[in-house]
């Protein structure tokens, strides 16, 4: 199967599952959940047929995980991102010592004087690795990453989560817990 179907079908799936449900009449629960039959029926009768082995494909080669199917397979959800109201029953977590985070260059000079906000989204999104906010990073242009002081956040009283899929997650990152990474 060609990567760019995979690829157009993961940020069809990313935009329905994670902002805008409403577009093609998909309802997602308090949990941010839908039924798998559905989204495809609701899919398909908005120009964009899928069919079941295709978004199992795609749900399972993620590289970054951003789907999961419930332990039955019915129904299906965006592991975090969402800009709609849902409830991912994430419980704090402790953070690792250092979290990453990637963006553009260009916005280096305001995320370090400002600090990094969710803005749409309920969650500042942070990496455990450099590789991986490289990589998040190098989709907005050219990448720099911020290093994050995540202890010192969370002994200051920060509350962290980790989403099914790993990514970190937390409310804000002032700018006293920042610095470039060279």
């Amino acid at each position: 199967m060609p990567r760019d179907i995979l690829v157009t079908t993961s940020k069809l799936l990313s935009y329905v599952l994670r902002h805008r449900p409403d577009r093609i009449g998909l309802a997602l629960d308090t949990k941010g959940w839908a039924g798998v039959e559905d989204l495809l029926a609701q899919l398909a009768a908005h120009g964009h047929p899928l069919d079941r082995a295709l978004l199992e494909r795609v749900v399972a080669g993620n590289d970054k995980q951003r789907f999961a199917f419930s332990e039955d397979g019915t129904r299906i959800r965006a592991s975090q991102g969402h800009s709609v109201q849902v409830d991912l029953a994430l419980a704090p977590a402790v953070p690792p010592p250092v979290l990453y985070d990637g963006t553009a260059s260009r916005f280096l000079k305001s995320i370090l004087a400002e600090g990094l906000h969710a803005a749409a989204r309920h969650h500042v999104h942070l990496s455990a690795d450099v590789e991986t906010a490289k990589r998040v990073g190098t989709r907005h242009g050219f990448p720099a990453v911020l290093r994050v002081d995540a202890a010192h956040m969370h002994a200051d009283g920060m509350v962290f989560y980790r989403s099914d899929n790993g990514v970190w997650l937390t409310h804000a990152v002032l700018p006293r817990y920042l610095a470039t990474v060279n």
